[in-house]
């Protein structure tokens, strides 16, 4: 019978309170932030091989099985129940509250688009403030992406003639855009010179 996901997130935690180990000190034996060492654990996050040997050394008792299922690719999901966490309520809480600021600095400085939360690094720090007491910091670390205007590629005209490029090299360009084309429609219309 396959496990759930809630099973085998448990049997990770399980494995993970046994060490005595914080995320902090798993990520500072992966070389993984301590977020995602969270996420690997909670299955919100495939595990690469590479990283697979460091976890196993990281998580004594961490079974072949376990490692196998983690490098499968996660069904990434939340709880809607999450919200009622003190903590979980307040981090949306101030996403909410600054997110339209936010959002007007990332076009200030960047134009219009967005973060990217996949190409994204979270960490958690705790620092002393100024008064002495214990700060959380938070880091989202995304990639910047720009909206695109949406142009019609079925309508692209290239004209050979006036192309600089030729032979090899035309034929290089051509299967590059195509390729990154591959899931629209294309009518490339080329006039080669006889």
């Amino acid at each position: 019978m396959e496990e759930t996901k809630t099973t085998i997130v448990n049997r990770l935690l399980a494995l993970k309170l046994k060490s005595g180990k914080t995320y902090s000190e798993i990520a500072e034996e992966t070389g993984l932030t301590n977020v995602y060492a969270a996420q690997l654990l909670r299955r919100q996050a495939q595990l690469k091989p590479d990283t697979a040997k460091k976890l196993e050394a990281a998580l004594p008792g961490l079974s072949k099985e376990l490692l196998e299922e983690m490098m499968k690719p996660p069904m990434r999901s939340y709880d809607p129940n999450l919200i009622q966490d003190p903590a979980i309520y307040r981090l949306n809480e101030a996403v909410m509250h600054f997110g339209e600021s936010i959002k007007e600095i990332i076009n200030e400085d960047f134009g219009d688009g967005i973060m990217s939360a996949i190409d994204f690094y979270c960490s958690v720090d705790k620092v002393k403030g100024i008064d002495g007491k214990d700060r959380v910091v938070l880091t989202f670390d995304g990639k910047y992406l720009p909206h695109t205007e949406q142009r019609d590629l079925r309508s692209i005209k290239i004209d050979v003639q006036t192309s600089p490029l030729s032979g090899e090299k035309w034929s290089d360009l051509k299967k590059a855009f195509l390729q990154i084309s591959s899931e629209m429609e294309l009518d490339i219309l080329c006039r080669r010179r006889r």
